[in-house]
């Protein structure tokens, strides 16, 4: 594959015993449905971390209906086991049109609907990055939101929260590298997850905390993916700078995907 940040082709193994398993992202498992028996068959364990955050269309444009994922969601458990698939509730963005009811309303449905086919759900606050911040303010001048980023006291809020809510529905909440927010009893999430990864694959796996920025206890992994090249026209992505780029692009390919190799792991 070529590296995101410079263009250089690398090779990154695929197979055991040099990789020891998979972590999926994605918001649409569809296309790849019928691969997952394949990988399954390959011996090597996998997660799916899958989003689902169900904001309105002016916020995530080309996504599937939340109905759509849940049923998606089901089925990948159903056939792998619930340990196999992370629900994402990711970002929590502070919007005119997703005030804190909106969201709390948002995740009882979808933890409703998700209660015995997931045991966690990872939320993180909105990180405004320069793209997200040039992306929002070109969206909101459209006069359709408004947008903000709040202070950590109304961030730790809401997400506390939603975390009575999934707990409520017997679903744990954990916060992907964001230990400025301060929710008792809530752990960071671990999205690269060797213990996951150990309880799907039936036996123990281990490897070292290597995160990629601070607060990040993800283990030691390989990311294969590209910028610009997801056509979900989500208006606060940090990785599309040119929405009719990244569409063209995902043409020949399957949108809004990223695969972690996890390696170095011993058992």
């Amino acid at each position: 594959m070529r590296n995101p940040y410079g263009g250089k082709p690398y090779r990154v193994p695929l197979a055991a015993p040099d990789c020891d398993g998979f972590v999926f992202w994605t918001r649409n498992a569809a296309p790849f449905s019928a691969a997952f028996d394949d990988v399954a068959a390959a011996g090597l364990p996998f997660v799916v971390q899958f989003t689902v955050t169900g904001h309105p269309r002016p916020l995530d444009a080309h996504t599937p209906r939340p109905d759509v994922v849940v049923a998606q969601i089901r089925d990948l458990a159903r056939r792998f086991g619930p340990r196999t698939v992370v629900w994402r509730n990711d970002p929590v963005l502070f919007t005119s049109l997703t005030p804190p009811a909106r969201h709390r309303e948002t995740v009882a449905e979808l933890a409703a609907s998700l209660a015995g086919s997931v045991d966690e759900c990872v939320v993180s606050s909105a990180q405004i990055y320069r793209k997200t911040r040039r992306r929002l303010g070109r969206a909101a001048k459209t006069g359709q939101f408004d947008w903000k980023d709040p202070d950590i006291d109304e961030k730790s809020a809401l997400l506390g929260d939603l975390q009575a809510i999934l707990g409520g529905c017997g679903i744990e909440m954990t916060v992907c590298s964001q230990p400025e927010l301060k929710i008792a009893g809530v752990e960071p999430a671990a999205c690269i997850d060797a213990a996951r990864l150990s309880d799907v694959a039936g036996r123990p796996l281990a490897a070292r905390v290597k995160g990629n920025r601070p607060g990040c206890i993800c283990a030691e992994s390989r990311d294969i993916g590209a910028y610009d090249s997801c056509a979900h026209g989500c208006v606060y992505c940090y990785a599309v700078s040119d929405h009719a780029k990244a569409a063209a692009q995902a043409g020949t390919g399957v949108p809004g995907w990223g695969v972690h190799a996890v390696n170095d792991m011993v058992g």
